[in-house]
């Protein structure tokens, strides 16, 4: 039995030393797995890091190899996290099978360290470039094929090294780009090299010089500087002989030298595509040309194309008719609104869609979500909140309605939306004439028939109508052939402007109060309106600028001597208006204008109005020039005066900052 005792004791003594020895085994070779797995964990961070330029090297795209090699660590790392666990229970019974596994695994992990060596190209390079898109003959009218005739000569003239094409949102400057790209690809001149790069709005420099270097085949990835790669860029473009450069749809400025693009490259050319004529002229196009909405006939032509009706009903064809008139022969337009329209032949349906058209697009699908959006664009790049305040502020007026600029620079004055000058009122009535041209150059404003009138597209002013649907928030009826004023219920708390100009309003009803704690801006302007309750104005004291402008009145309401925050009251040609209430109280008015009243003498409590820059008193029934009371007004720097009445020289020079007097 002792024998059989001490076989046992024996017996234990292997199995302990085995165990022993597996254990130092699968310890020593999991710690040299777990220094494997580091170093894989480690390159598999450095290639992620890597891979994270896919970001700023457009037309890349990762290898299969690349993505199986990644994946296959992943997987390694999560197998050795679930057997690191394991052997650290230490379960005696278990350790030559994880000491097999660890064995497995590293071998694994050694091949995965291996293939690193073969990773050194991690992408291939995908030829995104634009594809022909060759506009289609039904799209090339007598006014398209003008345009690129246009651009084609200037494309040819060895002089002209840069082009700009500019033109609203919509208009089709892209559609001629493409069209020139692919046309310029069959030109042996360039053999071949003409690149087409589409400027995101959120581009940066960086991303750019990739985009150009990527048709270059060259690659800047070891170059981190925006100089260095511009300097690099620049060397490969200058061996060029001839090459091509399409640049569309650019929003802002962009300094061409910061890209690589050095001026005056040998047989190269360069062609923008902009909303603003602005960015033409600070890149230094050599020729900037303007891409103008279609005539009527071609718009047409255009719509009933993409409409693809084959029947044609009198009274729809009318209708389309109509339609085309009111996108004012913009194609964007144009083309959703046929889309838009395609299988319907209910002529209620188009009476409907007709009849939304009519009113400023509000309501229209089509409009508000493809067709204004991309109009958008042209807003949001404007500088700041007043030069936005300033588009807005013509959006007042009936559509197709010329604008005097005196008059809109008048009001951006008095609105304080100019910056006040200490060189006078001239340098704030050039400020103002900058402003519109600065609207003209981003396409929001065109030029209308003199040069002493701006005008909004109609599609231009509905997106701007579109955009004060929220804040700030309008309500524009002008021009709207309204019989009465809107019901009280359409006067609601938010409002910050109303205008009502241009209609046949005769009459405020009695009783009528609008709550408009906000409104800022009342236009009741060019209406037959005769009188205003007096419980009108009691709940709009935040009232800063009010015009009468063009109406039938004959009594003003006293009410409105408590309208402090004023500055602006236009009362131009209410022929039939005899007197005003005091105006006492208004010591915010900057801007007021009795030219045409049949007043016979000014207002009370004129000598009050401390802070009035622009007084029009030329009335023909006016007696008497209160001269004391005038002299009091310090910042008066416009002055104009019945023909009537003169003032003699000592009276004027006392004025100390008038700078026009007009009699």
């Amino acid at each position: 039995m002792f024998a059989w005792v001490n076989q046992m004791v024996d017996f234990s003594e292997i199995v302990e030393k085995a165990v022993l020895f597996v254990s130092i085994d699968l310890e020593e070779n999991t710690n040299i797995l777990q220094r494997k797995i580091d170093l894989l964990t480690r390159r598999r961070d450095d290639l992620h890091a890597k891979l994270q330029n896919a970001v700023y090297l457009p037309r890349k795209k990762r290898k299969t190899e690349v993505e199986d090699w990644l994946g296959n660590v992943e997987d390694v790392i999560k197998e050795f996290e679930t057997l690191r666990a394991e052997v650290q229970r230490g379960r005696i019974l278990a350790r030559k099978m994880l000491s097999e596994q660890v064995e497995i695994m590293t071998k694994e992990a050694t091949e995965l360290l291996e293939q690193t060596g073969y990773l050194n190209e991690l992408y291939l390079e995908v030829d995104e470039r634009i594809a022909p898109l060759l506009v289609s003959s039904k799209h090339n009218g007598r006014a398209f094929l003008q345009i690129v005739d246009e651009i084609w000569a200037s494309l040819m003239d060895d002089s002209v090294l840069s082009i700009g094409i500019y033109g609203m949102a919509g208009v089709g400057k892209t559609t001629v780009a493409m069209y020139l790209h692919d046309k310029l690809l069959e030109e042996p001149t360039f053999c071949g090299q003409v690149y087409w790069i589409t400027v995101s709005e959120e581009f940066t420099i960086y991303k750019l010089q990739n985009e150009i270097a990527v048709f270059l085949k060259l690659d800047l990835s070891d170059e981190n500087g925006v100089k260095k790669r511009a300097a690099k860029l620049s060397q490969v473009l200058k061996k060029r002989e001839k090459f091509f450069l399409i640049l569309d749809n650019i929003m802002k400025q962009i300094d061409l030298e910061d890209i690589g693009i050095s001026e005056g490259m040998t047989g190269s050319k360069l062609v923008i595509t902009t909303q603003s004529e602005n960015v033409c002229q600070w890149m230094g196009c050599h020729r900037i040309i303007k891409v103008n909405t279609l005539p009527h006939q071609e718009a047409l032509e255009l719509f009933f194309n993409q409409l693809c009706r084959v029947e044609r009903h009198p009274e729809v064809e009318r209708i389309c008719n109509k339609m085309v008139e009111r996108c004012g022969g913009l194609p964007l337009a144009l083309v959703k609104l046929a889309k838009s329209m395609r299988g319907k032949n209910d002529i209620e349906d188009w009476r409907y869609t007709s009849g939304a058209l009519e009113n400023s697009c509000m309501g229209l699908a089509v409009m508000e979500n493809d067709v204004f959006p991309i109009l958008l664009d042209s807003y949001e790049q404007l500088s700041d909140t007043k030069l936005k305040s300033c588009f807005l502020t013509c959006s007042l007026y009936p559509e197709n309605h010329p604008i005097p600029r005196e008059e809109l620079i008048e009001s951006f004055i008095s609105e304080k939306l100019v910056e006040r000058s200490y060189k006078g009122l001239g340098a704030e009535i050039d400020q103002g004439h900058a402003i519109l041209n600065q609207l003209e150059g981003a396409c929001l404003l065109e030029r209308a028939s003199t040069d002493r009138h701006v005008k909004m597209h109609y599609m231009i002013r509905g997106m701007a109508i579109w955009i004060t649907k929220k804040k700030p928030r309008y309500m524009v009826k002008a021009g709207h052939s309204l019989g009465e004023i809107p019901e009280v219920q359409e006067w609601t708390d938010d409002l910050d402007v109303v205008s009502l100009m241009n209609n046949s309003i005769e009459e405020i009803p009695p009783g009528m109060t609008p709550k408009c704690r906000g409104l800022l801006t009342l236009i009741l302007r060019q209406n037959p309106l005769k009188s205003i309750p007096d419980c009108f104005f009691a709940h709009m004291h935040g009232l800063q600028t009010l015009n009468l402008s063009n109406t039938s009145i004959q009594n003003l309401p006293d009410s409105i001597s408590d309208l402090e925050n004023l500055r602006t009251l236009l009362l131009k040609f209410c022929n039939e208006l005899e007197s005003v209430p005091s105006l006492e109280k208004l010591k915010e008015l900057r801007h007021l204008d009795l030219t045409g009243t049949s007043i016979e003498e000014v207002p009370q409590g004129m000598d009050s109005l401390i802070n009035l820059r622009f007084l029009y008193l030329r009335c023909p029934k006016l007696k008497v020039l209160p001269t004391e009371a005038l002299h009091k007004l310090s910042h008066l720097q416009r002055l104009s005066l019945p023909r009537h009445i003169c003032m003699p020289i000592k009276e004027v020079e006392a004025f100390k900052h008038l700078e026009v007097l007009e009699g």
